[in-house]
């Protein structure tokens, strides 16, 4: 079995950790959210490769935006090795 990517990883940390913060439940966040229980377990523990709506309806349901919680799971996923390429700035240029 392959290592789980890295930015999956984040995204499961990321989301457990709002949870933990929140004291929210698997269950209760698949109740509010209509995502269910079992496939957050499995978000969180990178297994699954959720689509963008439910990372947002995740987010959403957390009370973050969801470039936060993807800000959030690039900053966990740098923590397991992710590196990304330069951004380019609006005119162009490399940062």
């Amino acid at each position: 079995m392959s290592a789980p990517d890295p930015l999956l990883t984040g995204l499961g940390e990321a989301i457990r950790d709002l949870r933990d913060e929140q004291g929210v439940s698997q269950e209760r966040l698949g109740l509010d959210s209509g995502v269910h229980r079992n496939y957050i377990g499995g978000i969180e523990r990178a297994e699954r490769r959720p689509t963008l709506a439910t990372v947002a309806t995740l987010a959403t349901t957390l009370g973050i935006r969801p470039s936060e919680l993807i800000a959030r799971a690039e900053t966990q996923a740098e923590q397991h090795g992710a590196s990304w390429p330069p951004c380019l700035s609006p005119n162009g240029e490399r940062s």
